[in-house]
């Protein structure tokens, strides 16, 4: 309860405004264009099918996993995992979406250096969203430099896993919209809906960043590394 009401705390406002807000615009985006059926004709899965043999990529399996837009490809078992909405969706939100993820097995299968360089970030990144905050308390309890500053070096790498996922999305989204539009013939109109999803997804993106870059700053006001803190 302390670091949630210890004065340094007003250093996230910006970024818990930015992600609510982000949040905010992907349920209305995505509510928005789920509700408009896509001319191709296609479910979720049978536009990932058909993008993938387009591309020559036939190792790429294609699953359904549970909860709400929880999209994502596994670059490590190379599995496409749609959403049920978005599996079974014909609409343009859905197909969006899944061509974004689509956009991912293509940097995977192409070795886009920052997806790969984002890959072997994971460990780190996971250890460090993990361990770092209570290597930092204890250090700041126990008053131990080395844990301080360990912990703000761990952490440190979860915000470069940050900034490294910022373009390895970005460029998904890119290949996402030009795949519906030069392979799948999408019109117009509905290309702009796409846009508006994959843009506002993009947003999230960005608070997920910015929140974790303010976290950091965070960590080293405590740690009084801007001063001495009276």
């Amino acid at each position: 309860m302390f670091f949630f009401f210890e004065p340094t705390f007003i250093i996230l406002i910006p970024g818990i405004i930015l992600a609510l807000w982000a949040q905010a615009r992907v349920q209305s985006a995505y509510n928005k264009y789920s509700r408009v059926r896509s001319s191709l004709g296609l479910t979720g899965y049978e536009l990932a099918k058909r993008l993938l043999e387009n591309a020559g990529i036939y190792n790429v399996k294609i699953e359904v996993v549970s909860g709400f837009l929880s999209d994502h490809y596994d670059p490590y078992r190379k599995v496409l995992r749609l959403s049920p909405q978005n599996f079974r969706g014909v609409s343009v939100a859905s197909l969006g979406v899944v061509a974004h993820e689509v956009g991912h097995a293509l940097q995977d299968v192409e070795k886009y250096p920052l997806l790969a360089l984002r890959n072997l970030m994971v460990p780190a990144a996971v250890t460090g969203s993990q361990l770092a905050w209570i290597i930092f308390i204890l250090g700041l309890f126990f008053q131990t430099p080395f844990l301080i500053r360990l912990g703000i070096l761990l952490f440190s790498l979860v915000v470069l896993f940050t900034l490294i996922t910022l373009p390895v999305e970005f460029n998904a989204s890119r290949r996402a919209v030009k795949l519906l539009e030069t392979t799948m013939l999408m019109p117009e109109y509905e290309l702009k809906g796409v846009k508006e999803v994959l843009g506002a997804a993009a947003l999230t993106y960005v608070a997920s960043s910015l929140m974790a870059f303010l976290q950091l700053l965070r960590m080293i006001a405590l740690a009084g590394l801007f001063g001495d803190r009276r």
